[in-house]
């Protein structure tokens, strides 16, 4: 008997801190006005997407000492964002990246408690940590923790917040039935947590919200990250949406949660994922070749390449030869606030492996950026990608796509009007929401449920 269709889920992302964006293309708009992003939520929810995802930079990113102008800037609150957002949807999951290095348990769960709430049970949160000094700067708290320091944190953090979350059941709220007013049994919100990062006690002002909890998202790459979201998150994101690399991720995730009483079910594998269509596989081959010289300008270029040389190069020809000095190893770095400086520990060998490729192929600065940086995930006609996408879902590369893509707030529309309805046609993914929470889309159970499910075993 063949195995039975997996659901496809899809969701959406906004692009913020990062260079896949085409700044200059007159489609593309603005990242702080509210119509961006209700353009593009709205094209999600028609599109029967599962959630929209914001990222969030906690500190402007800098490199030479001044701030980093290929990024985004000045972008709003995430939870401003989500909350304006959910006024404007009525199924779309809403997920946002709040840090749990800097911030405050009962702070971060009285806020998600209310979005759910506001949204009618379509909250979702991203917990991420914070690795370097540098965005530490803009808290109280300063500097930062070591790796192992600081998953500990997060996971006692999250532990804390679903202690708050929990600490009202659904049951605990009557009405007055002379004056119209709410009353509260006496014990509901309270909580007493005690441990090596969090020591608080007193009363949750949030009532239970639709999902109970949040829907949580987690985001690392190492053993400590695959292993925190075993434990404790409803989804991981993905970098590999590669099949032999997807499905090596896929396979040793999914393999952890058994030792935590999960099933393979419990934990969504969601990697990023950028696309180009065309109405040709020929054509969005073309056109994925225009959008990455787009993406990767000669300025861009320079500024990769001084990740990894720690230097200024402002004075190379970015259509020119690489450099023949060897990067700077310090301790000091020329970039602050860019996660792509832990990506190349070993700057020399990267170097000279960069400059063997560039001989060999004889490129430029600029053509070598384009080549060896991120390419575009799925590239094809509309039914090339659809087929793709279904592939790759049924052969457990994942469990869905965020969708990224390099226009916004547009950029979304022609996928949802090309690719959609072809997965639809194929019976792999949904036509009509068919509940009205996050958890409803992703098929996961009410935190209710399985504690219903736990006493009752």
């Amino acid at each position: 008997m063949s195995k039975p269709l997996k659901q496809i889920h899809l969701a959406a992302h906004f692009p913020g801190v990062n260079n896949t964006t085409v700044w200059s293309d007159p489609a593309a708009g603005s990242h702080i006005e509210f119509s961006s992003f209700a353009h593009f939520a709205k094209t999600a929810e028609r599109a029967r997407f599962d959630f929209l995802f914001l990222a969030e930079g906690l500190r402007l990113r800098e490199q030479g000492g001044k701030i980093y102008d290929l990024d985004v800037v000045g972008r709003p609150d995430t939870f401003t964002i989500l909350a304006a957002l959910a006024a404007v949807t009525e199924h779309l999951g809403l997920t946002g990246t709040i840090n749990s290095t800097f911030n405050e348990p009962y702070e971060v769960a009285r806020q998600f408690a209310s979005l759910d709430h506001l949204s009618g049970g379509r909250a979702a949160w991203n917990v991420v940590t914070s690795w370097d000094a540098f965005t530490g700067e803009n808290f109280r708290r300063g500097g930062f923790l070591p790796q192992d320091e600081r998953y500990s944190r997060a996971k006692e953090f999250l532990a804390t917040a679903n202690e708050l979350f929990d600490s009202w059941h659904g049951d605990e709220i009557l009405a007055d039935q002379a004056t119209g007013a709410f009353l509260r049994d006496a014990g509901a919100g309270s909580f007493v947590h005690q441990g090596p990062q969090f020591d608080i006690h007193g009363q949750f002002n949030v009532p239970r919200s639709p999902q109970g909890r949040p829907v949580i998202f987690q985001a690392g790459e190492s053993d400590e990250g695959r292993e925190f979201a075993a434990s404790s998150a409803d989804a991981i994101f993905s970098r590999y949406a590669t099949l032999d690399a997807g499905q090596a991720f896929y396979t040793d995730v999914k393999s952890r949660l058994a030792k935590y009483g999960r099933a393979p079910g419990e934990l969504l594998i969601l990697p990023a994922a950028s696309f180009v269509l065309g109405d040709t596989d020929a054509e969005a081959e073309e056109i994925a070749h225009q959008v990455r010289r787009q993406q990767v300008s000669g300025a861009t270029a320079l500024k990769h390449l001084e990740f990894v040389w720690n230097r200024d190069l402002s004075s190379y020809d970015p259509e020119g030869p690489l450099p023949d000095v060897d990067p700077l190893v310090s301790e000091e770095h020329i970039s602050r606030g860019r996660a792509q400086v832990r990506m190349y520990r070993d700057p020399i060998a990267i170097a000279r492996e960069w400059r063997e490729l560039a001989e060999a192929n004889k490129w430029s600065i600029r053509d070598l950026v384009i080549n060896t940086g991120n390419r575009q995930t799925f590239v094809g006609s509309p039914a090339t990608v659809a087929r793709t996408i279904d592939d790759f879902v049924q052969a457990d590369v994942s469990d869905g796509f965020i969708l990224v893509p390099h226009i916004t707030p547009g950029g979304l529309d022609t996928f949802a009007d090309t690719v959609v309805p072809l997965l639809q046609e194929r019976g792999v993914f949904r036509t009509e929401y068919e509940g009205t929470t996050l958890r409803d889309h992703l098929g996961l159970a009410h935190p209710d449920e399985k504690r219903s499910e736990r006493v009752a075993s």
